[in-house]
């Protein structure tokens, strides 16, 4: 008996809580009511979209970007500026003028009143600054390529013949000329890949100029390309050829051939033939009392890599 009714008087407590609660609840909701029903006259700061801009000029970023507004109205639509910040169009077609590099813009508060850049029941009371000056400059265009910085390995047997590309390899940039004459290039993000034994495609990143908030880019990013083949060691004997020998003298010198290895890809190995290859000694470079030549590749063929003469040095004597 003493249990159910410790439990009656509990649960008369716990109802008696929840109304209070519930009370409290309403009447903070009635309060905040009130209040936001009231009008304010407060300052918001407001963005500025630039419409109707001409297409061959650019507004350069250090212009006036916010302006502030004295407003009056009613705490509903205060909270509503409060989450998102209103803004205010200029029409560069008819409501600016052009002063030397400049555009300005002078309106007062009633003719703002009058285009209603805000909502019914909000009145626009002062501008600050009253005055916007937008510097502006002529827009450029410039092509310039892309550049690209690796640090790629592959399996053994693997390898690239053909250089890496990218597409596209050039970007055309439109900005003002005091920021775009001084870009030459523009840089890709670096690729660093390990073990590679496939073809390469990747989309990179372009790391644009500090100044890019300026300037306007075709693209963003490139795709990275390189075709990975298969690839082998070859060998071929090459004959010395010796240049810039004075006619009067006569020599006989050894080796009169070499060897030449290379690398080159699987599809490209029965390519490689013994004339794409030209090994020379310059007879100039011989100093007094020296009796050997250095031989020195000076051609190679584009389908081969890591081209490597296996003779060092050729000897020679003078005939008397």
């Amino acid at each position: 008996m003493k249990k159910l009714k410790s439990e009656l008087l509990a649960s008369i407590k716990n109802k008696r809580l929840n109304v209070f609660l519930l009370f409290l609840f309403s009447a903070f909701i009635i309060l905040i009511f009130t209040k936001l029903s009231k009008e304010y006259t407060n300052i918001v700061s407001i963005n500025i979209k630039k419409i109707n801009v001409p297409d061959n000029e650019v507004i350069l970023k250090d212009s006036t970007q916010k302006l502030s507004v004295t407003l009056k109205t009613h705490g509903f639509k205060w909270l509503k500026y409060y989450i998102n910040t209103p803004d205010i169009s200029i029409d560069f077609s008819n409501e600016v003028y052009k002063k030397q590099n400049t555009y300005i813009y002078t309106k007062s508060v009633s003719y703002l009143n009058e285009k209603k850049p805000f909502q019914d029941n909000v009145k626009l009371l002062s501008i600050n600054p009253d005055t916007l000056v937008f510097k502006f400059d002529t827009n450029q265009v410039k092509k310039v390529p892309v550049k690209i910085e690796t640090d790629i390995s592959f399996l053994p047997g693997f390898d690239i013949l053909k250089y890496y590309t990218t597409n596209p390899d050039s970007v055309t940039i439109i900005g003002p000329l005091e920021i775009v004459r001084d870009i030459n290039h523009i840089k890709a993000e670096k690729v660093t890949l390990k073990d590679v034994k496939e073809d390469i495609l990747q989309t990179v990143k372009l790391e644009l100029p500090s100044q890019s908030k300026d300037l306007k880019f075709s693209v963003e990013t490139v795709d990275f390309i390189a075709e990975v083949e298969k690839f082998t060691e070859g060998t071929l004997t090459i004959p010395v050829k010796i240049i810039n020998k004075p006619q009067d003298i006569s020599i006989k010198y050894f080796p009169k051939e070499v060897k030449v290895s290379y690398y080159t890809s699987l599809d490209n190995f029965n390519n490689v033939k013994q004339n794409d290859f030209k090994v020379s000694c310059d007879f100039k470079k011989v100093t007094e009392n020296q009796f050997v030549l250095i031989p020195e590749l000076v051609k190679t063929p584009d389908n081969v890599k890591h081209v490597k003469l296996n003779q060092k040095q050729i000897e020679f004597i003078i005939l008397k």
